[in-house]
């Protein structure tokens, strides 16, 4: 990503968490300098302490990006910290769960550049998601800004509408939750087959992880991945013949969903 306007004007970051870690982790990589790093965190890592960056310093006067990572329970109280920033010269970057752009839009002033990206747990070790959508003053340039700097911590994907981000939030971003409860369901059951409990984890771990690597780089689809390990007759066959039946997999996974993507709707009202 092009760093050169970062470097210039400065970048601060509002809150530097495991996520925010990974993200600086990567931009300090890729050739971002640690003096133009302005971290604001009451309690910072001692991997942000000792990478050079300024901790809780004087602030630019007209960085090139505010980046919000606060917790929403803390959003009242940092905001203000920030708000010299709204106007339009600097963009406001939110990898913050659960605040609406308009949040920002009441904080920082009219003509505040606003890109809300809603990423998810993976990120922290660079193998995340993130979906993202800029308001009506966030321009082409500003998106791809957004979108260059969140690549460090994975895939990004564009929303056309900020009402996207509750279905997203129902999918990816609680989505890990429900893999891990898959890992534990799945170990669960290779100790109830007589499997030692270490080895039924590692087995279900892998698997898992597995089966994703290879769903992502192969060409065929998952469904297509699904037949090639079917055989007629088979072992996964009849596993599959469980987990595909009425009361299987689908329509759970769908209410799954559903209820999550339900409830983001109900936290945004």
């Amino acid at each position: 990503m092009d760093l050169s306007q970062i470097n210039a004007r400065g970048l601060v970051m509002l809150g530097c968490g495991k996520m925010g870690s990974a993200m600086l982790q990567g931009w300090l990589a890729g050739g971002l300098r640690a003096d133009a790093v302005y971290v604001i965190d009451p309690n910072p890592s001692d991997w942000v302490q000792s990478s050079g960056v300024q901790i809780n310093a004087d602030l630019p006067e007209n960085p090139a990006v505010l980046m919000i990572a606060v917790k929403p329970q803390m959003m009242e109280e940092a905001l203000p910290q920030a708000a010299r920033f709204g106007g339009g010269e600097t963009l406001i970057l939110s990898v913050a769960a659960g605040t609406p752009i308009q949040t920002y839009e009441r904080a920082f002033g009219e003509s505040t550049r606003v890109v809300r990206s809603m990423p998810n747990t993976p990120a922290a070790v660079g193998k995340g998601i993130t979906a993202i959508v800029g308001n009506a003053d966030a321009t082409a340039e500003d998106l791809d800004l957004a979108e260059n700097m969140l690549s460090t911590i994975g895939q990004v994907v564009r929303l056309t509408t900020e009402a996207q981000i509750d279905a997203v939030t129902g999918i990816s971003g609680s989505g890990p939750a429900y893999i891990f409860y898959m890992i534990d369901t799945l170990a669960a059951a290779a100790r109830a087959e007589g499997l030692p409990e270490d080895m039924a984890m590692q087995l279900a771990k892998a698997t898992v992880a597995g089966a994703g690597v290879l769903a992502e780089e192969a060409d065929e689809t998952p469904e297509q991945l699904r037949i090639n390990v079917t055989s007629p007759n088979g072992t996964t066959q009849a596993g599959l013949e469980v987990l595909m039946g009425e009361n299987g997999l689908a329509p759970l996974m769908r209410r799954t969903v559903a209820a999550a993507t339900a409830r983001s709707r109900e936290l945004r009202k």
